[in-house]
């Protein structure tokens, strides 16, 4: 079977990638004109300069809503694409002058390629900064779009026997309330550091203290010392208190992997929120193959409604699998599957389904 490029081929991928674009375009200006409609009232208040809400906020929105919905742009594409073919009976031609159905999923799969890389390039090395920027726009400009922490009885792991334990913190003040620094060797506490507060220092990086007991064992013997104030320099800041909406999609990669790690040593449960967008990145770019071979087995096929009805089943396919995708982190935040299995669960699911289609459209 030969596999060279010709000129079928280039039109598929022409016209594969045109109208991927030119939907895309669409969608963009529409959402944007929506979002600019919900979001005027609080850029009034706020003063937001134009060039800000242009350059910082909708120019960084772009390859963050790009990403989001790419699967749904690249069904629909497949399924309107490929049916206004089979309507026109030049699939059926094409099988006819010979051409397999399944050399015929080559142009598609090229496109399919193109827009993989796309996708993964974005995820990796361009959304990241991109969705920084967007971020403190947002942090700025737009209400209830602060840092926060509403965690009570807040739990770390700041080195192996090295634990702090802080009631409450309050992110308006920098300070945690309650706060203990327990250091545990061989299973024994050999020392225990409390206060009613320890407030962040910035100037100093450290922590001052009110109230304070500090508790040593040594030689089965404890000393106590207590006062009023102390300074102290303890592995964590006021940063690691709060909770920012997303932080986690402004990371690069490396960036993220340092924070897992250090989220598993201290048994933060954000640890999860950081392990989905570690998978997303990949996974979603990858719907790109999956989507394109349930689009073209689908679109395939002549119908005597035409167009309407796949896609209409197309829209339905990937809207399905988008609240799929999202559903499925449910199971990492119960415990039900690993991060990496339950992300990636929707490709496995869906590719199953593709498979089947593939196996039934007309040959």
């Amino acid at each position: 079977m030969r596999i060279g490029t010709t000129k079928l081929d280039l039109y598929i991928i022409k016209k594969f990638l045109a109208t991927f674009v030119g939907m895309l375009a669409v969608i963009i200006i529409i959402v944007i004109i929506f979002d600019i409609s919900e979001k005027i009232d609080d850029f009034v208040d706020k003063e937001a300069p134009l060039k800000a809400i242009i350059f910082q906020y909708y120019l960084n929105f772009i390859p963050y809503f790009i990403n989001m919905f790419s699967p749904l742009f690249v069904f629909i594409t497949v399924i309107f694409f490929t049916s206004k073919l089979a309507q026109d009976t030049e699939i059926i031609a094409m099988l006819s002058g010979g051409m397999s159905f399944r050399r015929l999923m080559v142009p598609y799969l090229i496109s399919a390629t193109l827009i993989f890389s796309l996708s993964l390039s974005l995820n990796l090395y361009v959304i990241p900064s991109a969705n920084k920027v967007r971020l403190e726009f947002e942090q700025h400009y737009l209400k209830g779009r602060h840092n926060y922490n509403s965690d009570r009885n807040i739990h770390y792991q700041l080195s192996p026997g090295k634990f702090v334990y802080v009631e409450s913190f309050s992110t308006w003040n920098n300070t945690a309330f309650k706060f203990t620094l327990e250091t545990i060797d061989h299973n024994q506490i050999t020392s225990k550091l409390s206060a009613q507060t320890a407030k962040w220092d910035k100037k100093t990086k450290k922590w001052h203290l009110k109230k304070y007991f500090l508790r040593t064992y040594e030689n089965n013997k404890e000393v106590v010392k207590y006062g009023d104030e102390l300074d102290t320099l303890v592995n964590i800041t006021a940063n690691d208190f709060y909770r920012k909406k997303h932080s986690e999609e402004s990371l690069t990669r490396t960036e993220l992997n340092n924070l897992i790690a250090t989220q598993k040593l201290r048994g933060d449960k954000m640890v999860q929120y950081s392990l989905i967008e570690k998978h997303t990145r990949t996974s979603m770019p990858f719907s790109a193959f999956i989507l394109t071979i349930m689009g073209v087995s689908l679109g395939s096929r002549k119908r005597r409604g035409g167009i309407g009805y796949n896609l209409g089943l197309g829209i339905g396919l990937s809207f399905s699998y988008i609240l799929f995708m999202k559903f499925s982190q449910m199971f990492v935040f119960t415990d039900t599957l690993a991060p990496g299995l339950a992300i990636w669960l929707p490709n496995i699911i869906y590719a199953c389904i593709a498979f089947v289609l593939y196996e039934l459209a007309p040959k």
